[in-house]
């Protein structure tokens, strides 16, 4: 079997990240400069947080999840080829 390892260029990558960082600098800003008390800033700054973390564990257990997927099916498509190679034989 060809190896399927895709890499993303270099281009996404600063996309992505860059990405990242204008979304939390922006929300970050937002809280900062509201016009609410330092209790009300400080539960949504916390907030803010716990959504970033929550959000790269669905995303990092989701791929997770997909890859031990792909390994199981090329685990199971290796034997099914086995067998009928086998079987022909």
């Amino acid at each position: 079997m060809e190896n399927e390892l895709k890499s993303n260029s270099t281009g996404w990558l600063f996309y992505v990240k860059a990405s990242f960082a204008v979304a939390l600098l922006a929300t970050g800003a937002g809280i900062v400069f509201a016009p609410i008390d330092l209790l009300v800033k400080g539960y949504m700054g916390i907030c803010a947080l716990f959504l970033v973390s929550t959000t790269i564990t669905l995303s990092k257990t989701l791929r997770d999840e997909h890859e031990s997927q792909r390994i199981h099916n090329r685990i199971s498509e290796a034997r099914a080829q086995q067998l009928l190679k086998e079987y022909t034989e």
